[in-house]
């Protein structure tokens, strides 16, 4: 029997917390999951600094990863001999699903913006690289973890496949909301799944949803409106998001300023000089990025030792709502003042802004461009989901912003009262016109 069709001698299952049961029957997908740089993703969580607001989100990408897996396992059971699925697909959309993630380095996307990287990169590269996914991909066919990276990277010629894995209703949104909530203990991500998958179909080019199950879709959508504001854009998720930035700019620069460390911190040498390998790469983990926290507490840089403190003790900066696009002046001063009081402001006063579109309609030629969510018309007709719901459309292409200025209030509390800035410093914060609603 050809590897691609060898089945396990009999199932093997995951209990999960969202989907009860992951079930495994490939000897392919059953192979990549104990393959090294899968187990890898025990030790990334899912939502980085999250567990800093939300205390039950420790779940870890590998967790996510079988339940997107899970999920397409489902769908393409409810696709078998309909129309427009081609079965041939199934072992690579299985890979894919799994593998999506693959490349996510600790505390995810914080990380990669200092280091100016990018996972979906470094996904490819475990893929196609000389590493053990990548030669169980090849033993199903020469080329096949080619088809497995493209899928990932929505190149992939048959874009049915691509949008299980990547559009505006695919198994990867459904798993982390349901997963997230479940682990935060929130209410917002639930919606009706089972009912979802009872009604997608496969056409040509992408899923629609029977139009009997738009109103499982708008749950959907709001469901993942609610966990963007309530969950993944928290106050306090990005206090300590600022923080362990701000911690990773400063090793940095004390290394290019050629600071002796008290323990040389290997690790991230290739990052800070940006020149990182796949194998750097694979070795740096949320355990190993916590250990040389730990030890930075107790260097002589007063600035590193006070942010990972900061961050190892959940010491977060405070908060007040302020838009620089129309407090410049007020940033200017404060930038100067903290300057004057002896806080550096490159590391002690941040503005972190979020951003986020829910849902979009299709628009052509445009950065981003989103496919929308179809609704199958009892005559087989598609209808674009926004224009059948008033709910969806009430917030389809509405970008929401916010911002936050984050600062050290008990660095502040604790100038003397003899420092000039000081008053004035806390005027601009806490006064009329920052917001009198310090967090």
């Amino acid at each position: 029997m050809a590897y691609k069709d060898e089945q396990l001698n009999e199932e093997k299952v995951f209990k999960d917390p969202v989907h009860r049961y992951v079930h495994v029957k490939d000897r392919v997908i059953w192979d990549l999951i104990a393959a090294p740089e899968f187990q890898r993703l025990r030790r990334i969580k899912q939502l980085g600094t999250t567990n800093l607001t939300f205390h039950g989100a420790e779940h870890s990408r590998f967790n996510h990863s079988l339940g997107v897996y899970e999920i397409v396992r489902r769908i393409l059971y409810n696709f078998e001999n309909r129309p427009h699925w081609n079965d041939d697909e199934r072992l690579l959309c299985l890979c894919a699903a799994l593998l999506h993630d693959l490349g996510h380095g600790p505390f995810s996307h914080s990380f990669e913006k200092v280091f100016k990287l990018d996972h979906e990169h470094f996904t490819q590269q475990i893929i196609m690289g000389d590493t053990h996914i990548h030669t169980i991909l090849e033993r199903v066919s020469p080329g096949f973890s080619k088809k497995v990276a493209d899928v990932i990277d929505k190149t992939y010629e048959d874009k049915l496949v691509v949008s299980l894995i990547s559009s505006q209703i695919d198994a990867d949104r459904m798993d982390y909301l349901q997963r997230d909530a479940y682990f935060t203990g929130v209410s917002y991500g639930h919606f009706d799944m089972e009912r979802i998958l009872r009604v997608m179909r496969p056409i040509d080019d992408q899923v629609v949803i029977k139009s009997s199950g738009m109103h499982a879709v708008e749950d959907y959508i709001m469901s993942r409106y609610q966990m963007y504001w309530q969950v993944y854009f928290h106050p306090v998720t990005r206090s300590a998001e600022v923080i362990l930035s701000k911690i990773l700019h400063r090793a940095k620069y004390l290394f290019e300023t050629d600071y002796t460390f008290k323990l040389k911190p290997m690790h991230f040498i290739s990052f800070f000089k940006e020149k990182v390998d796949l194998a750097d790469y694979l070795k740096l983990d949320e355990s190993i990025v916590s250990y040389y926290f730990q030890l930075w507490q107790e260097e002589d840089d007063e600035i590193l030792h006070d942010l990972c403190e900061r961050f190892m003790n959940r010491r977060l900066f405070k908060y007040i709502e302020f838009n620089p696009n129309q407090q410049m002046n007020e940033w200017m001063e404060l930038y100067r003042l903290f300057q004057e009081a002896g806080i550096d402001p490159e590391y002690y006063l941040v503005v972190d802004s979020s951003s986020d579109l829910p849902y979009d309609f299709y628009r052509p030629g445009e950065e981003e461009e989103r496919l929308p969510i179809h609704l199958m018309m009892p005559n087989d007709e598609l209808k674009e989901l926004s224009r059948h719901s008033d709910i969806v459309e009430a917030i389809s292409g509405k970008k929401r912003t916010d911002h936050k200025l984050y600062f050290p209030k008990d660095l502040l509390e604790e100038l003397s009262e003899d420092c000039p800035a000081k008053r004035r410093i806390l005027e601009l914060l806490y006064g009329e016109g920052a917001g009198n609603n310090v967090n």
